[in-house]
């Protein structure tokens, strides 16, 4: 699966896709330390933190999108098609838990609200897994590039920001 959109060659959506997973895996602990007891402003933190993740899961989405464009009808693109509904999935529970807590004062959460975050997260860890699949397949079309100091001397394109029509 070749990418449309590049940062210095690499795939900017795979690079996307960690910042709403990472901010959603916080809000739960956030969450769970509200619900056993922690301060209340654990809960207020763990809501916004789940609406910073869901901002961030939008450009993810955007960007996947834009991948997907040129995607051939083949297994890869079954494969990213699960794997980006799998995520819509896992953004949509946590959706629903933040309209829970919208209107509610200290916007904490209740074991309901906890219990629904860890079963998104059980879904999203699931599209991390597709997604590294995606990653390997991608790869494995590749030549292997430099790393460690052997990278420091490979050639760098001036502009840091590209974006490139996949081979065919």
């Amino acid at each position: 699966m070749e990418s449309r959109l590049r940062v210095q060659g690499h795939p900017i959506q795979p690079m996307l896709v960690t910042f709403p997973f990472g901010l959603f895996v916080s809000a739960a602990v956030f969450d769970l330390a509200d619900v056993a007891g922690g301060p209340a402003f654990l809960g207020e933190v763990g809501y916004w933190t789940a609406v910073a993740a869901l901002v961030a899961a939008g450009l993810a989405t955007v960007a996947g999108m834009v991948d997907l464009w040129d995607v051939r009808a083949d297994r890869t693109r079954r494969t990213a098609v699960t794997c980006h509904l799998v995520n819509a999935a896992m953004a949509a529970l946590f959706l629903l838990t933040c309209l829970m807590r919208a209107h509610a004062p200290q916007r904490g959460a209740t074991g309901v609200e906890l219990a629904t975050e860890l079963l998104a997260l059980a879904v999203g860890s699931v599209g991390v897994w597709l997604g590294a699949r995606l990653m390997r397949q991608y790869d494995r079309g590749r030549a292997a590039e430099p790393t460690g100091f052997e990278a420091l001397g490979a050639d760098i394109p001036g502009s840091t920001v590209e974006i490139i029509r996949p081979r065919a």
